[in-house]
């Protein structure tokens, strides 16, 4: 693949991205979703995010990270579930990841 081809890429994604964003706004009131709809939707996007964020947690490629990053989001989920401020949660995350590493934890 050459330059001009990776730039015709790039457009086409770009274009087609702002295309997607302004349908939104644009065909809000042309559609009428139920209720039902609308909840079954929220519940979809909510799924969708905890399925990336543990797949990022369990997993590097196709491979199992071991306990540390696990445990390490445990305890940031735990710390969230209790208010703390999200500094607090990343630092507590990030600190139990690297103190079980340092202790040989995989």
């Amino acid at each position: 693949m050459n330059a001009t081809e990776l730039a015709i890429g790039v457009a086409v994604l770009a274009v087609g991205t702002y295309l997607i964003r302004l349908a939104g706004p644009a065909l809000r009131n042309r559609f009428e979703v139920s209720p039902r709809a609308a909840a079954v939707m929220d519940r979809g996007a909510i799924v969708l995010l905890v399925g990336v964020a543990i797949t990022g947690a369990l997993f590097v490629g196709q491979d199992l990270v071991g306990w540390a990053r696990p445990a390490g989001v445990a305890v940031g989920i735990v710390a969230a579930l209790c208010r703390a401020p999200i500094i607090v949660v990343v630092l507590l995350a990030a600190g139990t990841a690297a103190g079980l590493r340092a202790c040989g934890v995989a």
